[in-house]
């Protein structure tokens, strides 16, 4: 009997062995249609002395060359006058979309119209796994343009009988909420937190708006901002990961990592630094493959692509809802990692200070960091600044504790730094609109290293 909890449930639960026979399978068509309609790739089977027909399991992906976005960028107008990764005839393009060109020119992506039924079923998975389903209500708090998740959403919830709200922002009317009664939000989590302040404003209860979930996409967060999160709209608060490239995993109500939808989309773990790729329960960088069903058509497909994301593989066993897909941690960006005295920091590591709960009760949550050189050339300070909820200094001592306890708790390496004066924090309360990232414009940089 067809379990409502999973979408696709011979899929989803297949066993491993017929999945790593199937996920094969996929790989040997990928690979060879890359060669066969993919000019970049033709070039680069070409030059690495790399026989398509030789690639025929996961194992041997392992062995290929890493690509990067700077090769995506590299075969692209400016640099050619075409798109050497596009893999279908223009007329079979259905739609052309962009990366955010933060960290240079955008990123060129093209989909035929069944990669976009591909997208949605991925995200169709998502949505049943968080308890969604016919005649729910979702507001869409992602962009509805280059970017491809609100769209991704969107079709999906076609195939559900899901209602979906699509405001592509956070800062609609509460009027929304009450005329609508949405069973869910998609959104990040300080543009809900901002949601919820400004429903309070207008004398609205976000805990008594009859949401029953919410879904946080688009960013890592700390467990102590989903628990906040949880308690402010008193409900469900689950993790979605996307991205352009093709990537989307997410959460199941067993909250015990994000499901990879391993039949779509192949994923490995590697480190640069040691130019291989990581042993199973080690944190590496997120190095995706495309897989395409045989005989599919695929716009654009990429193999062993470094997505600059880290993560860790959590369970390839079967998961308490039934699925038997690997999960994986909470993905981060390593663009908001930085390296002090040997020992990495994230923005999550931050935020997880900053939300501890003691500190709630004085604070909006949102916060901004800054690492800075001191006096010796050897020494580190890390200024943090937050966001009070009021316009007078309310008990920063205590909220400075909480936050260095919980900082130098998550990161060991640095207490010995820490003790001996070498690593410093300073932790600074804010009036509302404080922050420096209050008059920025674009994506918020939460942890700036300005040594």
């Amino acid at each position: 009997m067809k379990s409502k909890h999973i979408y696709n449930e011979p899929i989803e639960t297949m066993d491993r062995d017929a999945l790593d026979s199937l996920i094969a399978e996929r790989v040997r068509y990928t690979v060879q249609y890359a060669h066969d309609h993919s000019a970049f790739y033709r070039q680069w089977f070409a030059e690495h002395r790399i026989d398509p027909k030789s690639i025929q399991s996961h194992e041997d992906l392992l062995t290929l060359p890493i690509i990067s976005g700077a090769d995506i960028r590299a075969h692209q107008p400016p640099f050619m006058n075409d798109f050497g990764f596009r893999s279908v005839p223009w007329e079979d393009v259905f739609t052309i979309h962009e990366t955010s060109g933060t960290s240079g020119i955008p990123k060129s992506f093209f989909l035929t119209w069944e990669e976009w039924e591909r997208l949605a079923e991925k995200y169709a998975r998502i949505f049943v796994s968080q308890g969604f389903g016919k005649g729910d209500r979702i507001v869409i708090c992602a962009s509805y343009g280059m970017n491809v998740g609100a769209n991704t959403m969107t079709l999906a919830a076609r195939d559900l009988g899901i209602t979906i709200i699509p405001t592509g922002k956070c800062t609609f009317p509460p009027r929304t909420i009450a005329s609508y009664h949405p069973t869910g939000i998609v959104g990040s989590v300080f543009k809900l937190l901002r949601l919820a302040r400004q429903m309070k404003a207008e004398n609205l209860k976000p805990e008594e708006s009859g949401l029953k979930t919410l879904v946080v996409g688009g960013e890592a967060f700390a467990d102590e901002s989903r628990a906040y999160l949880a308690e402010l709209w008193d409900c469900d608060v689950y993790n979605a990961y996307g991205s352009t490239e093709g990537t989307m995993c997410g959460e199941c109500t067993a909250l015990s990592g994000l499901h990879v939808p391993e039949d779509l989309v192949h994923m490995d773990l590697y480190d640069p630094g040691l130019k291989d790729f990581v042993p199973e329960g080690e944190c590496g960088r997120i190095v995706l493959t495309t897989l395409l069903p045989v005989g599919a058509k695929c716009g654009m497909l990429l193999i062993n692509y470094d997505t600059e994301d880290t993560s860790v593989v959590l369970s390839r066993d079967p998961c308490e809802c039934g699925r038997t897909h690997m999960r994986i941690y909470n993905p981060q960006r390593e663009a908001e990692t930085f390296w002090v005295h040997g020992t990495p920091m994230n923005r999550v590591d931050v935020e997880r200070g900053v939300f501890q709960r003691e500190n709630m009760e004085y604070l909006t949550g949102e916060y901004e960091a800054f690492l800075y050189p001191a006096k010796k050339e050897d020494e580190t300070i890390m200024k943090v600044f937050m966001e009070g909820k009021f316009h007078t200094s309310r008990d920063s001592e205590l909220i400075s504790e909480n936050f260095q306890k919980s900082f130098l708790t998550s990161k060991p390496g640095l207490r010995h730094q820490y003790d001996e004066g070498l690593f410093s924090i300073e932790v600074v309360v804010t009036p509302p609109e404080g922050l420096e990232l209050s008059s920025a414009k674009g994506r918020s940089k939460r942890l700036q290293d300005r040594r």
